[in-house]
């Protein structure tokens, strides 16, 4: 954690990873303004909150601002997506639309990482902060896959479709299993998992190639995010195993 406008903007100013901003809110001065806009480009939500939450963050005197550092370096998504088609490789990305839980986060970053995803791509508003709970029950996945965090997933989603990479939503109002015959993941593919609490937001859902489900036996109509991750991605490994072999 940092504290005060002048260290903030320091931070931001010199490069520093920041995973989220709080300043008071009702207070304006040519320092705030300017850790905002800094703060827009480098796609680090900013709260403004009441002096109370402030003061539930840190005793100190932190003058109306307080931030805290990324427990990661974020990448850029158009590099990240660049770099995995210089190499030669069939892109295979996980879009994760309010994943909010931070273990529910840690232990997808694991599965991607041990199931062949080359990057996690996250909101920057609505996702569950990375920090130590979210490193550790990645088992050091999120030290390793690359994370990209996004202003606009919408935006996001017509990149990645511009780069040929289809959109495949995971949700229970699909007719078409994971499993199917005709379902092909083996070209460039971006796997869509959404909320703990509703899903996939419906503007996103529209914007999918196809919708898929994991097929059920029980009375339970839900998985889990994070293993119903972990089903999908192995299906995907699968089929890319089965072409390979």
């Amino acid at each position: 954690m940092i504290f005060g406008l002048r260290p903030i903007l320091e931070a931001l100013n010199a490069g520093k990873g920041l995973e989220r901003i709080y300043l008071q809110k009702g207070q304006k001065n040519s320092i705030t303004q300017e850790i905002t806009e800094l703060a827009h480009h480098a796609n680090i939500p900013v709260a403004l909150v009441p002096p109370e939450k402030l003061d539930t963050l840190t005793r100190k005197n932190h003058q109306g601002a307080v931030a805290f550092l990324a427990a990661i370096t974020y990448a850029p998504l158009d590099n990240v997506v660049a770099d995995i088609y210089e190499k030669g490789k069939t892109p295979l990305l996980l879009i994760l639309d309010r994943i909010t839980d931070v273990r529910n986060f840690g232990s997808i970053a694991r599965n991607a990482e041990c199931l062949g995803v080359d990057a996690i791509v996250i909101p920057s508003r609505g996702a569950a902060q990375i920090n130590g709970d979210a490193l550790k029950t990645s088992a050091g996945a999120l030290n390793i896959i690359p994370v990209c965090r996004e202003n606009n997933l919408k935006d996001t989603l017509n990149f990645l479709q511009q780069s040929g990479i289809q959109i495949v939503a995971c949700t229970e109002k699909s007719d078409i299993s994971i499993n199917s015959a005709d379902l092909d993941l083996t070209g460039p593919t971006a796997i869509l998992m959404g909320s703990e609490e509703d899903g996939i937001s419906p503007e996103y859902l529209k914007k999918s190639d196809v919708r898929v489900k994991i097929p059920m036996a029980g009375q339970i109509g839900s998985l889990n995010v994070s293993v119903a991750s972990g089903i999908v991605l192995f299906e995907v490994l699968r089929q890319r195993l089965a072409v390979n072999s």
